[in-house]
């Protein structure tokens, strides 16, 4: 069969890949008329984008009630009780940093509080892991044509030697993930106690996707269903499909945490859902959405000069991260450049973080060192990969990774040549003076420099006015800044 006629068989015949069936695929009615809104006003927009966010508590309450949830729960305190495991999130794409946040959420909890906690307590820092489909190198952007190999996820659960004693939650915002399918695969098959969380009716991926139907029927797998609506923009799952996601995994991690080591119980939340609906009130609050506006309205009068931002942040660096890799394939805009890749487009938005180079600061924002993968022609035979793939083989090792410059160092790539080029330095929750200090320094070199503070802290720049409640795992700081910046960045494109 030639390439044309496989094309054209796939395009008459395929039934797996074809998704648009999917609920996440589709447009929501409840912002239909987002367009609009933002024509009328940049306050109505933001209006109605954050009416999509209202359908996750509805879901939210019954799941967090539920058996299952209570499962899941389970499984970690019983996995970081016993003397070894590790509690394993697997994700691809949007999912894939979620992962990666989780794990670094775990970590983080473990180097804020040392002091608090004995020498063996600090050794559970070690006890959470992450799979990313395509390595870490996917946090600068997807790695083609990994997300669609079930045989390529298997191998990455494989290089964690996933198995008994491992709790192991594989989440996928559609259910339909193929990679993401595979490390589940693999870790039921090894021993893992394992749990697959996603974001469509599960009867539909059951009823119409032969992986999903293996995977929802496996005895050995817990399937929490958290469908909760069309995204705000249709397809958009880092929307309100990762937005659950984060919320459903961050609150397991907590509640374990606090299980385990009991005497943090008391900085909890007793009911999530009452928690994450006050975080929505804040966000919609007058201060909070007057503050949305600005930001929104500075973003695209700085991209209305053809110029550039740059975010300098430290706390939720990785939150922030997440949302400019993902700006390029939602608004199909020029994805983040490698300092090597000096003939291409600079990216409309970056990120930097003013406390550290760049290599330490790959580190300091996972709390790990990265976990990329030496990919070679002869793993991509093995994967058995289009020819491309072959003959050149995806640059996607730690050595790639670190050409990406988000450290301290200077950019005047992102200042020389554009008519508007601002520094915007984020703060969530408080202003840390060694931050401020160093944020402070870098930012002098841009002709503009913005303070950006989400919470309670008055600031002369952008000010999302809002409280924002404190927990071990700082879980409301990070989807502060998740719904905010997907607010953000959807109402400025």
């Amino acid at each position: 069969m030639t390439p044309q006629e496989k094309a054209r068989d796939f395009i008459n015949n395929e039934q797996q890949f074809h998704l648009g069936f999917l609920p996440t695929e589709q447009s929501n009615p409840i912002t239909a008329p987002l367009e609009e809104d933002f024509k009328r006003s940049t306050l109505a927009g933001v209006q109605c984008l954050q009416r999509g966010d209202r359908q996750i508590p509805i879901t939210m309450r019954h799941v967090f009630a539920s058996e299952k949830f209570e499962k899941l729960v389970s499984s970690m305190v019983e996995t970081l009780k016993a003397p070894k495991g590790r509690i394993i999130f697997s994700g691809c794409g949007a999912t894939g940093r979620l992962s990666i946040l989780l794990e670094s959420m775990w970590r983080d909890f473990f180097h804020r509080r040392a002091a608090e906690l004995t020498p063996q307590e600090r050794k559970l820092a070690d006890r959470s892991a992450s799979i990313m489909t395509g390595g870490d190198f996917a946090l600068i952007k997807s790695v083609e044509s990994f997300e669609d190999s079930m045989a390529g996820g298997e191998r990455q659960a494989a290089a964690l030697n996933i198995g008994e004693g491992d709790t192991f939650v594989a989440i996928t915002e559609g259910g339909e993930t193929s990679s993401v399918l595979g490390t589940l695969r693999y870790a039921s098959r090894h021993g893992a106690k394992c749990f697959l969380v996603f974001n469509n009716p599960a009867y539909l991926l059951r009823d119409r996707l032969d992986r999903c139907r293996e995977a929802i029927d496996n005895p050995k797998v817990t399937v929490l269903d958290i469908y909760c609506g069309s995204m705000s923009v249709a397809g958009s799952t880092r929307m309100q499909a990762t937005s659950s996601e984060q919320l459903l995994g961050s609150c397991a991690l907590e509640a374990a945490l606090c299980r385990v080591l009991p005497r943090f119980a008391k900085e909890t939340s007793k009911d999530y859902t009452v928690a994450f609906e006050k975080l929505l009130a804040g966000l919609e609050s007058p201060g909070g959405r007057a503050g949305l506006v600005k930001a929104i309205e500075f973003e695209k009068g700085v991209y209305d000069k053809h110029g550039r931002i740059t975010y300098l942040a430290d706390k939720c660096m990785l939150d922030l991260f997440t949302d400019n890799t993902e700006r390029s394939p939602t608004f199909m805009l020029p994805p983040l450049r490698s300092s090597r890749d000096k003939h291409l487009a600079q990216s409309w938005a970056f990120v930097k973080n003013p406390l550290f180079k760049t290599v330490d600061c790959w580190s300091e924002m996972m709390r790990r060192h990265p976990r990329c993968l030496n990919f070679t022609a002869d793993d991509a035979r093995s994967l058995k990969m289009p020819q491309r793939f072959i003959d050149n083989p995806p640059l996607i090792k730690y050595s790639d990774l670190i050409t990406y410059m988000i450290g301290n160092e200077p950019a005047p790539e992102r200042i020389k040549g554009y008519e508007r080029a601002a520094a915007v330095m984020l703060t969530v929750g408080e202003k840390p003076a060694n931050y401020m200090t160093a944020a402070k320094k870098l930012a002098a070199d841009w002709p503009e420099a913005v303070e950006f503070h989400i919470g309670p802290v008055p600031t002369d720049g952008i000010w999302v006015n809002m409280e924002i409640v404190d927990s071990p795992l700082e879980i409301w700081k990070h989807l502060a800044v998740k719904l905010a910046f997907n607010c953000l960045s959807t109402g400025t494109m």
